[in-house]
């Protein structure tokens, strides 16, 4: 049975509206009733008890405000008078009962279809990468998209071109501005496209970006390091990578640090070219055609092959959070993590200007203290270069968020950690390090989904778990990107880019154990290759390379 609001932790003094609630309705929490002073929105705030001035503001069981006037029994909370607050924390541990890892007797001895590589990890996917080492090369890049996806059959899938034909025969049919703003097109249709060539390649990713040269040398080291992420990652069967010769990103720069991922070696075709060696632009087109060609006979050698589900590194993510995020999509997840750390996977949990407010949490999570002492100095030390420009972690929520109840950042950190589930913090991540260890890691990125999705896969996860309320198409070039909503008035809205809904728990039909088991299920269908991901499907391959400047 759906409730009217929800009240999180029994320390919390606010209750979340579960649907809009008019003037002067009686709710209830724990035996506690209370009866709104005015119209609060589904997703937002009510106090349960009067504050006053300076009062504290809990959720979560944690700190996430205090109240800059008075606020009645009742009364809906906003931005107005409340304001962004959280507890001080340190690298001391305080002493946590043992992690008691949930029931995955039922998980046990499944198997996902994976792409089995020579240093024992195993993929979710299996694509080519052709990328540029340096922004210059970009427009070679797009030479070479253009000459080989068409004609290797992994053209774009939905086409609106005939829309485009459609207007064209109306502006010479005399129509006018108005009656073409009127017109309804017909729907996009698929696109025509030969069969693939190389039936088991997934595709081939361009990763165009702006970097390499220019900026100051650790950004070039640091893409350099990315880049070998995704060279080296499971899901890639190959690369074919363009330099021009003089920039900051040297080709053995990326070598190095691939040689730091795969030190038993590669294992994989890599071919890397130089501009400036080869000469003409026909020289380096044709030879990199012909050696991308020959890595995808190759790689289409590669079939699935069933692997233990510990053989998975999820990614865990979140995008156009709203008010219900931190109680329906996120805490979902964070049973999933739990269920996958139990069975021997490994899961990252990134985003760190959106884990604000929890740090001592994950400070006592941590396995040892070298653990909780490299999280609490990457935190303090992120911060206070926000604090520098001027900004700060309290600047992260965006209107979308705070229009849909996140209306500080520690409200909204509070609820995205939950993806975390509760299982022990194994290692803490500089970015772009590469996962090592099984168990929940801790991976220091921003909290920009794109560029924070983009670390994650550069660090090894094979699938990504990505919440939304507000509906955000984010994907990635080589890992499936899952979206999960957390209200169901968003999976019936955008039902083209959300996979699964977890607004079920919202809505009283399930529970989170019930939603996160849901969710593993549809996850191995996923590595398995037998399910196909919306952002998949619509070639959502977005890819930015943090600069390491300040980004919330």
């Amino acid at each position: 049975m759906k409730h009217l609001v929800a009240r999180i932790h029994p320390d919390d003094n606010v209750l979340v509206a579960l649907q809009e609630l008019p003037i002067g309705t009686p709710v209830s929490s724990n035996g506690t009733t209370v009866t709104t002073t005015e119209r609060i929105p589904a997703k937002h705030k009510l106090a349960l008890h009067a504050l006053a001035p300076g009062d504290a503001v809990h959720m979560y069981g944690v700190l996430v405000g205090r109240a800059n006037s008075a606020i009645g029994a009742g009364g809906l909370l906003t931005t107005a008078n409340i304001h962004h607050a959280t507890d001080s924390y340190d690298e001391q541990q305080e002493q946590r009962p043992a992690w008691t890892a949930p029931d995955v007797s039922a998980w046990q001895g499944r198997t996902f279809q994976g792409y089995h590589r020579p240093d024992g990890r195993v993929g979710t996917a299996n694509y080519w990468l052709v990328i540029p080492l340096v922004f210059c090369e970009n427009r070679n890049i797009a030479v070479l998209e253009e000459a080989l996806m068409s004609e290797l059959g992994y053209g774009r899938r939905q086409s609106y071109q005939p829309q485009t034909r459609e207007l064209i025969a109306l502006l010479r049919a005399g129509k006018s501005v108005e009656e073409i703003l009127a017109v309804d097109l017909d729907p996009a249709g698929e696109a025509h496209q030969p069969p693939r060539l190389f039936p088991n390649v997934d595709g081939i990713r361009f990763l165009q970006h702006e970097g390499g040269c220019g900026g100051i040398r650790q950004d070039a080291q640091t893409l350099c390091g990315l880049l070998a992420g995704y060279i080296t990652h499971p899901n890639v069967a190959g690369a074919t990578v363009l330099s021009l010769g003089c920039q900051n990103a040297q080709v053995s720069m990326l070598q190095a640090e691939i040689e730091l991922r795969a030190p038993n070696g590669l294992g994989k075709p890599l071919y890397l070219l130089e501009q400036q060696q080869l000469g003409t632009e026909q020289a380096l087109i044709s030879t990199a055609l012909r050696q991308t060609f020959a890595g995808l006979m190759l790689a289409n050698e590669q079939t699935r092959r069933p692997a233990p589900l510990s053989q998975l590194c999820l990614g865990l993510e979140c995008g156009g959070s709203d008010g219900f995020s931190g109680i329906s999509a996120n805490p979902a997840v964070g049973h999933v993590s739990d269920l996958l750390v139990g069975l021997g996977g490994r899961v990252i949990l990134a985003e760190f200007p959106e884990l604000c407010g929890v740090e001592q949490e994950l400070v006592d999570r941590s396995v040892d203290p070298a653990t909780a002492e490299r999280f609490s100095a990457l935190m303090k030390a992120y911060g206070d270069s926000a604090v520098a420009v001027g900004s700060g972690f309290d600047m992260n929520p965006s209107p979308g968020n705070i229009r849909d109840g996140l209306i500080t950042d520690a409200m909204k950190s509070a609820g995205a950690a939950r993806k975390g589930g509760s299982s022990p913090v194994v290692a803490v991540l500089d970015y772009p390090e590469p996962v090592t260890r099984p168990g929940l890691n801790l991976l220091c990125t921003p909290g920009n989904d794109v560029e924070s999705t983009t670390a994650e896969v550069g660090s090894g996860a094979t699938v990504v778990l990505f919440t939304t309320g507000l509906g955000t198409p984010t994907g990635n070039p080589i890992a499936p990107v899952i979206k999960i909503s957390s209200n169901t008035a968003l999976a019936r809205r955008m039902p083209d880019i959300i996979d699964v809904n977890t607004g079920s728990v919202i809505d009283g039909e399930e529970t989170i154990e019930q939603a996160g088991a849901r969710l593993l299920d549809y996850v191995v269908r996923v590595a398995s290759g037998e399910q196909t991901v919306a952002a998949v499907r619509h070639d959502q391959t977005d890819f930015i390379p943090w600069k390491r400047g300040v980004s919330l």
